[in-house]
Order: structure tokens, then sequence, then C-alpha cells
């Protein structure tokens, strides 16, 4: 496949592009390919085939709305659920978000009346494109097992996966012909050469058809107004985010400033820088 770098590459962890690359019938492979690097299961428990679920039309409405949820669901023949959600910004809520919305899936896999035998396992995957868990890998995963007896497991129908993808970036070594699930990542990337992804193209053909319907997307008027939307909405948010969070540390700095704490322990408290704090000290002597 010829790689064009003529037109703008599409960064692929925008959620909307996401789902258009990984979400629809028509790429169902590609989810495939994607699920089997993240759960790394041997050949027996490889995924061959699943049914892409909840593929609503995404309107301009809801690829504008700030606290829309646009993820990838799919389910297997065995009822098995499996949900993928891109985060772009830490919104500080990452770990009640994704235990609400594995809830939600789990109890969707029964119906009233039924036997809770009937109860199938849900997997959520999270790619952050922040770093939020205290621990140096940057692919993490979550069992029930017992506190004290560590390789008790209670039931496997709860597995919750976070990828972190500024900690694999960080990563001095990365095994591209040997893990997909590095290639994938490498592919994730907005920043991938021309160079890498040539290399990327030629060592993985799921990566080859991901980014030729990347491509076919970049040619797409109706896409990609629908991307910068997107775009726009997300880094709306993100100012927001972060303004809140600025104002949150000038309440704070306020307070400590009223109970005469040194500048050096409040920017240590807060963040915010010392020039910051004068300026608020000398406010406070006003």
């Amino acid at each position: 496949m010829e790689v064009a770098f003529k037109m703008q590459r599409l960064n692929p962890l925008n959620d909307y592009i996401f789902k258009r690359i990984m979400g629809e019938e028509e790429s169902k492979d590609n989810l495939i390919a994607f699920l089997n690097a993240v759960l790394d299961a041997d050949d027996r428990k490889k995924l061959v085939d699943l049914e892409i679920v909840d593929n609503k039309e995404l309107t301009k409405e809801m690829i504008s709305d700030k606290s829309g949820r646009l993820d990838v669901r799919a389910k297997t023949a065995d009822g098995m659920q499996l949900d993928i959600e891109v985060q772009l910004t830490n919104q500080h809520n990452v770990e009640k978000r994704t235990m609400f919305y594995w809830g939600k899936l789990f109890l969707e896999g029964i119906k009233k009346g039924d036997d809770y035998i009937n109860l199938s396992k849900v997997i959520t995957i999270n790619i952050l494109d922040f770093e939020f868990l205290d621990l140096d890998k940057f692919h993490s995963k979550y069992h029930l097992w017992e506190d004290a007896e560590e390789n008790y497991l209670l039931t496997d129908l709860i597995e919750i996966h976070f990828i972190e993808t500024p900690k694999f970036k960080a990563l001095k070594e990365k095994d591209l012909k040997g893990n997909a699930l590095h290639r994938w990542l490498k592919f994730f990337d907005k920043m991938l050469s021309e160079e890498e992804l040539k290399e990327l193209i030629e060592m993985d053909s799921a990566i080859k058809r991901a980014e030729k319907k990347l491509e076919y997307l970049s040619t797409d008027a109706e896409t990609l107004a629908l991307y910068k939307a997107r775009e726009d909405s997300l880094h709306e948010r993100a100012n927001m985010i972060s303004s809140a969070k600025k104002e949150k540390a000038l309440e704070i700095a306020k307070n400590l400033i009223s109970m005469e704490l040194d500048s050096d322990s409040i920017t240590k408290a807060t963040g915010l820088t010392s020039e910051e704090i004068e300026v608020l000290r000398k406010a406070s002597q006003n």
C-alpha cells in the first residue's frame, strides 16, 4: 500500500475516528485484531468473530457534545461483552467512570427474571492519553483476586484494562516485530512519521487495513467536518477542566495565604508559580 502523507493524517485516537476505524461492521477485523493484541490470549482463546453493538449514527450534535462518550462496544457469541473507550484528557474520574459503565454493561447481560448464572463476562478497555496509575508499566489489567491469597480468583466476570499511551511512548525499546499491542499503539501515535508507518504496514496486515480506512476517512468531507467538530469539543472540554483546576488551586492558595503559610509550601500544595502566589498575597493585603 502506498502511504500518502500529502493529506492530513487524522489522529486515530480522536474518539470519533477511533470509532470509525474500529466500531463499524466493515471494520470488524480491525477490532478483532486490536482486541487480540490487548487480551494477549493463546491461540485457543483468540477472538475470531464478534458482533458490533450499539453502532448508532453519529450526528453533529452528538459529536459536539462535550460530555458525549463515543465508545466501541462488541459482543461475542457466548455473550461476553467488550467495551473500549478513548480518553484524551484527564477528567479525574477514570476509575469511577470505568466502574459505572462496566456495571451498566454487566446488568444489561441479564433480563428481568433470568437466573444470575446467565450473567456474562464484561471486559472494559481504557486507552488513556495521559498518565493515570502510579505504576511504571503502560498496560495494567485488573481482576477480582482475594487480598491475601493472590492466586485465588473470585470470578473472571470482571476484567478491566488501562493503557496509558505516554508511558508507552516513553519506552526506550519497543518490540514492534514481536508484540502486536506495541504495533497498534505506535499506529495510534498522531506524530507517527511516514517511514515508521511504512514499517508498521509491512509488519502487520491488520494495521495496513486500518491505515487504509484512515486514509479513506481523510478524503471524506463530511468525516473531516465531524472530526474537526470533535477536536474542537475535546479541546473545549480540556480547557474547561484546566480552568476549573486553576480556579480550585487559586481558592486553596488564598486560604493558605490567610493562614500565613510560606510561598514554597503553597506552591507545593497548589502547583501555582511563586509569581502567581505573590500576586494573590498582595491582593489579600489591599
